[in-house]
Formats: C-alpha cells, structure tokens, sequence
C-alpha cells in the first residue's frame, strides 16, 4: 500500500514553527485545562479499548445507535482512517466530494481506488448527478464532509438526502466527516443517524477546542465497525484514558451548551471580522464564499501566480502562516513549481487559499492587519 505525501502537513512543517501567526488553524482556539478536572487515576489503557461502555452508549444514542455501533477513536482522522480500512479493500471503489482533507482522499486511493468529484465555484456546490455518474459496482463509499473543509460550504440537508439514496440504491456507505458540525447556528441531522448505510466522524477538535485531548469516534453499522476494532488493535489499540476522561466532562449537557456557544460566538465575531477584512480588499481581488465553522477559501489577489507562490511569500515577509489550495487538491494533486503534473482541479484550487479564522481575536486581528499590509505594499 503507498499513499501520497501530506501536502497540507508538510506545508505547515516547512513554516508554522518558526512563524508568528497561524493563520491557516482550522479549529476554534483552545480551552485551558483548568476548566476540567485533569486527573483520571492511572494512567492504564482504557478497557474496554474502543470506550468506556456506558459512555459510549450516551454518545450513540445521539444517532439513535447502540453502544456496538460506536468506537472511541484518536481524534477524527482515526476514525475515518478505520472507516476506510474496514470498508474497502483491493479492487474497491470510493467516491470522494473534494476540495477536502487530503485524507479523506489519500487514504482510500491508498487501499482500493477513488473517483472525485469537485464542488463547483464560487458557492462550491454539489451536483449530487455528478456522484451518481461516478458510481461503479465496486463502489464502497462516498465520503464527503460537512461542512467542507477548506471552502466552508455547509451542503443542505436535500443534498445529504439524495447522496444517502444513492448509497441504498448501490449498497454502498455514506461517510462523512461531521467534525464542523456543531460550528453551525442550526446543525443539521447526523448521517450516521438517518440509517443502516450512515457512517459519522467527529471529534472535539474542531468545534470544542480541545485538539489536544485527541478524542474522537465512529459511528455506523455493527458490522463495519466490528471490522474497525480489528484494525485499531494494530493501529492505536485505545483512545487516551486522559482524552476520555476530560471528554467525558466537555460532554454533559450543560457544559458543552457552554462550550458551543462560547465557541459559536467567537467564530461569528471573528467571521464578521473576516468579511470586513475581504471587503475592505475586494477591489485587490480578495473574495470567498460565507462559510460555515472557521475556515474561508479565499481567492488569490491579482497579481499572484499561484496560491503556494503567494502564501509563500506571505510567511515569508509578514510571518504568518495561510494554506494554499493546492494543498487540498488529493492525491497526485501537486502544482507545477513543485515539479509534478497538475490536474485540472489542482490548477482550478491554485486560484485559492485557506485562511483560518476559530484563533483568538486579537491575534485574528493582527494576522489580518500584517496581511493587509501586504497587500497594499503590493498595490
């Protein structure tokens, strides 16, 4: 098995450390730990290793599953790289809704084989025909997230509808990654929810703020994840006793309406903030499309050959840190200038970078004020 390098990853690597603003984050900021109770007791494995059974059946009730239909995961690209594993095989298919996670691209395309299927800009909407074109009797999955990662696009509950019927009429999956969910002011119904052929990811990452306990799961069919335990006891064998611990805490119900609105608050503030920002640049050539959670696409400023051309030099005068859309374009997705042979999707998402905006507000604020700059010293 061979999977393409982590364009995204390997970006951040090359710049967020030594730069001063992370820019391109794409959760809300973190919480402290002192809002929790820090100590679980021994630090052994959690038994059983999938989750604690009790807990675990509160969290499957949210998608009206019992307890066998959930696994407690090391944050969300765990779950969705079990998904993967116990879904597909050699010869297998998935149809991917892309730009995405490079994961959800890569890691299927590394076990059997993917079909992609590209929003449409400016709005990044879905033509659900599309996907059904796309459709072969190998297919396995098809895996989208919403809302999308990197464009923001938050796909209608009609759209999720006729995707899941395109699942029951090939006896496929629909898998989607759910980790934006709860940035939403009205969240829209879990998949893993609407029935049999519904598998959901998340994690308190991206909408909690709690990145660091690395804590997630995945829900669907008993069978499926009876095939996802067998892979996670070659992968991370538990999820952290601390991660559940703490999660356990972030999850009753008074508490985590206190985080979501803490956090729903910050990313409209900071959202808004973001739109004045666009506006005041529009006529340089800054534009996007509202997103839902706490990341934009944002189209390059004239004059820019390439988002990596123009984030590149960003870090390197104003130090802060942006995601070329080129990052989001899959596997053997790379530009020109890093001498591979760009699709047609990579050269339609070098017209586009992510700009994250969950971090805390003032250092939103003068992320933004050192890229105007930028762009006026340029104009």
């Amino acid at each position: 098995m061979e999977i393409e390098p982590f364009s995204l990853e390997h970006w951040f690597d090359q710049y967020e450390h030594s730069a001063d603003i992370m820019l391109a984050e794409s959760g809300i900021r973190s919480l402290d730990s002192s809002e929790f109770d820090t100590d679980p007791g021994e630090l052994g494995y959690v038994i059983p290793t999938d989750g604690d059974p009790e807990f675990k059946a509160e969290i499957a009730a949210r998608y009206d599953r019992g307890p066998e239909e959930i696994a407690f995961t090391c944050g969300t690209q765990e779950a969705n790289f079990l998904a993967f594993l116990a879904a597909m095989d050699e010869g297998s298919h998935a149809v991917v809704v892309t730009p995405t996670y490079q994961s959800l691209q890569a890691v299927p395309d590394a076990v059997g084989e993917i079909s992609r299927v590209c929003l449409e800009p400016p709005n990044w909407s879905l033509d659900v025909e599309k996907v059904k074109e796309e459709i072969r009797p190998e297919t396995e999955l098809i895996v989208i997230n919403n809302p999308n990662n990197p464009t923001g696009q938050y796909h209608s509950q009609e759209t999720i509808e006729a995707l899941y019927d395109v699942v029951v009429a090939n006896d496929a999956y629909l898998l989607c990654d759910e980790v934006y969910r709860l940035l939403a002011d009205d969240p829209l119904p879990l998949v893993a929810s609407m029935g049999e052929y519904g598998i959901s990811t998340t994690s308190l990452t991206k909408a909690y703020g709690l990145a660091g306990l690395r804590f997630g799961w995945l829900c669907g069919p008993a069978e499926l994840l009876e095939k996802a335990r067998q892979w996670k006891d070659y992968t991370t064998i538990s999820p952290s006793i601390f991660g559940q611990h703490v999660a356990r805490q972030a999850l009753e119900e008074e508490r985590e309406a206190n985080i979501l609105a803490r956090n729903r608050d910050l990313a409209a503030r900071n959202r808004e903030r973001v739109r004045e920002f666009i506006a005041a640049h529009e006529h340089q050539g800054l534009s996007w499309h509202d997103p839902v959670g706490v990341n934009g696409f944002l189209t390059v400023p004239d004059g820019f050959g390439s988002a990596k051309s123009f984030c590149r030099q960003v870090v390197e005068e104003e130090s802060i840190v942006l995601a070329p859309g080129e990052c989001f374009a899959g596997p053997s997705g790379g530009s020109e200038e890093d001498g591979a042979e760009s699709p047609s999707e990579a050269s339609d998402l070098e017209n586009y970078f992510r700009l994250g905006f969950g971090l805390p507000s003032a250092e939103l604020a003068e992320g933004l004020s050192r890229l105007g700059d930028f762009l006026e010293r340029h104009y």
